[in-house]
């Protein structure tokens, strides 16, 4: 099965800080576009046990995740699916048979139906540190963009102490950011009023 136990401290930007960070640390490095395509059951069944389930677009590869609370972060459970597959999702609202179907039904007790909620568009830098990955996001979704830096380790703690010092050194106050998901179900339902 293809998990891991993902490790990561997040911090929402300004545009300035944003460009303050990519010059000092990712100055010259390549942005990619990725796609995160979200899906939640009728009954909100993650988002009630603090889970999402997405598939990532990315290049011509998509892959199917089951993100869900772990002691130490977040546990993801991933498996990669053809276009095709990932089309019937969308259609039959129907999960492909494989290890996050698997995971999906020890986490909910049972398959679920599951339904399409829409995409959020990142650009995404990422930069390998000896402490870990830096990564500056900038998403669009639902008429919003916002800007993100995430720095995914290994370590909880080395990890938070070199996250601090690096929020430290821009003047920037932590507040932890609502995850992806969060921030896309609040623009495109909340916000808009909308229901699926």
């Amino acid at each position: 099965m293809s998990q891991e136990i993902e490790i990561e401290f997040k911090q929402l930007l300004t545009y300035s800080q944003f460009e303050a960070l990519k010059a000092r640390y990712a100055k010259g490095a390549p942005s990619f576009p990725q796609e995160n395509h979200y899906f939640e059951t009728e009954e909100l069944s993650f988002a009630t046990k603090k889970a999402a389930l997405r598939v990532r677009a990315k290049k011509d590869r998509f892959t199917l995740t089951l993100k869900e609370p772990h002691k130490d972060g977040l546990l993801e459970t991933h498996q990669t699916i053809s276009k095709g597959q990932f089309d019937q999702i969308i259609t039959t609202s129907e999960l492909p048979t494989g290890e996050v179907l698997d995971q999906v039904t020890v986490l909910l007790g049972s398959e679920p139906s599951v339904n399409y909620l829409g995409s959020l568009k990142t650009d995404r830098i990422e930069v390998e540190l000896p402490e870990g990955i830096f990564v500056l996001d900038h998403s669009t979704y639902a008429n919003t963009e916002d800007y993100e830096l995430e720095f995914e380790c290994t370590s909880k703690e080395e990890g938070r102490l070199f996250f601090e010092s690096l929020l430290k050194e821009f003047d920037i106050t932590h507040q932890e950011p609502l995850n992806k998901i969060q921030r896309f179900y609040e623009a495109t339902y909340k916000k808009g009023g909308k229901q699926w």
